[in-house]
């Protein structure tokens, strides 16, 4: 049985490594001339290996203020985890990763753990929300069907860290939000 708890930046720590982070794919999304587009193009990502999970850019927000996550347990291994960032701008909030391994994709734990952030989100007043996503057709399938759409519009320090990843925003204020 799957259970969600608030989590500490220094509980992601402990537990990120058990996350598999690991993903194969045939399709990559990038800009072409004011759309993205996909494009077929094989890729990978391995598991994180000992510390190699902290050169990824989203830890730029782990000592921020306010700054939250939620994991999905089974028993006590972290199998999905969601970081929120609050203050991208005045309205607008970040998501700032989720990760779901993959054993256990495509089972709703990324749909609760997105749910316990935008709840988040728009307790605290916001009415966006951010994710620079990685351009896999399963990143993006996923933003998508939650409500994000991509922005030319970029947040300039994470388009700076995260160039080629499809910027998004959803608004929280629309019947899907």
């Amino acid at each position: 049985m799957i259970t969600y708890r608030e989590i500490t930046m220094q509980q992601l720590a402990d537990h990120m490594l058990e996350i598999d982070v690991s993903e194969h794919g045939d399709v990559v999304y990038y800009w072409v001339n004011t759309e993205i587009m996909p494009i077929a193009e094989t890729w990978d990502r391995p598991r994180w290996k000992n510390d190699s999970w902290r050169e990824s850019s989203w830890l730029v927000v782990e000592k921020l203020p306010g700054v939250k996550a939620w994991g999905a347990f089974e028993d006590e291994r972290m199998v999905g985890v969601i970081v929120f960032r609050p203050r991208l701008t005045l309205d607008t909030a970040q998501l700032a990763a989720l990760f779901v391994s993959q054993e256990y994709r495509r089972s709703g734990i990324a749909v609760h753990l997105f749910n316990l952030l935008r709840q988040q989100a728009k307790a605290e007043g916001y009415t966006r929300l951010y994710v620079s996503a990685t351009p896999s057709e399963s990143a993006i399938n996923f933003y998508r069907s939650r409500g994000f759409i991509p922005t030319r519009e970029v947040n300039p320090e994470l388009y700076a860290l995260e160039p080629d990843d499809i910027h998004m925003v959803m608004r929280l204020n629309t019947p899907e939000g």
